[in-house]
């Protein structure tokens, strides 16, 4: 399969860390989170990645120099647009692929997260599908969630809809997307919520849940915390 890694954002919640660097650039254990989510899928053989740049996207490549390929963005076009305008310039045209949040940080448990949704892809069925975490494990986020899910590999909802009662599943930033999923979008910057609610109302949206460990690094305090986790010193 071939991927997009999502690393043009501004990355405001970092700062005063990202007024020098962007985000994918910050270090986890001595490696940048970019590096983290380019190991996950080298591990799985892509055959392609793409990177999205903006926000001093000269740094990224400076660093990943020609190990990807690259698409800059001006204006930044958020998380949908980003996609689109890739597809717009003649990329994932031919089948499904996958879609990384480069701030993003997972650790597999046994089987590679990015091999079992792929083993888990069904053409037919699905339009997405998303790398779901279950809340209590999901480490340094205190979010109610934003799915729950019928079964592993099943149909996703959000949590307001049924969802009381139900475990609740937070989105990790790792996903399937095909591209039929953009044929009918907005121009301009657009968020793949947008792309989520049109799946989950043709029942096309589904979710797989990660077995391994998961950190959500939206903060310094939780960039430090996640540093310590993985060097062993908590």
């Amino acid at each position: 399969m071939k991927a997009m890694i999502l690393a043009a954002g501004l990355g405001t919640r970092m700062r005063p860390l990202t007024d020098t660097q962007p985000k994918p650039m910050l270090k986890v254990a001595d490696k940048p989170l970019l590096d983290w989510a380019l190991e996950r899928l080298d591990e799985v053989g892509c055959e392609q990645v793409l990177v999205n740049l903006h926000y001093l996207g000269d740094q990224i490549q400076a660093h990943l120099k020609s190990r990807v390929s690259y698409i800059s963005e001006d204006p930044v076009l958020e998380t949908g647009g980003g996609v689109k305008n890739a597809l717009d310039h003649g990329y994932f045209q031919d089948a499904a692929f996958y879609v990384c949040n480069a701030d993003n940080l997972w650790l597999d448990h046994g089987n590679s997260a990015l091999a079992r949704l792929a083993e888990a892809w069904d053409e037919d069925r699905m339009d997405g599908l998303l790398l779901l975490q279950a809340v209590e494990t999901a480490k340094g986020y205190d979010g109610a969630g934003d799915f729950w899910c019928e079964g592993d590999a099943g149909q996703v909802r959000r949590l307001k809809d049924g969802g009381a009662g139900k475990p609740a599943f937070v989105f990790t930033g790792v996903q399937i997307l095909h591209p039929r999923l953009f044929e009918k979008t907005p121009e301009g910057a657009f968020s793949l919520n947008v792309l989520y609610d049109q799946a989950l109302a043709q029942g096309r949206l589904y979710g797989l849940q990660h077995a391994g460990a998961w950190y959500h690094v939206g903060t310094p305090d939780s960039l430090a915390a996640t540093d310590a986790a993985l060097r062993g010193s908590e």
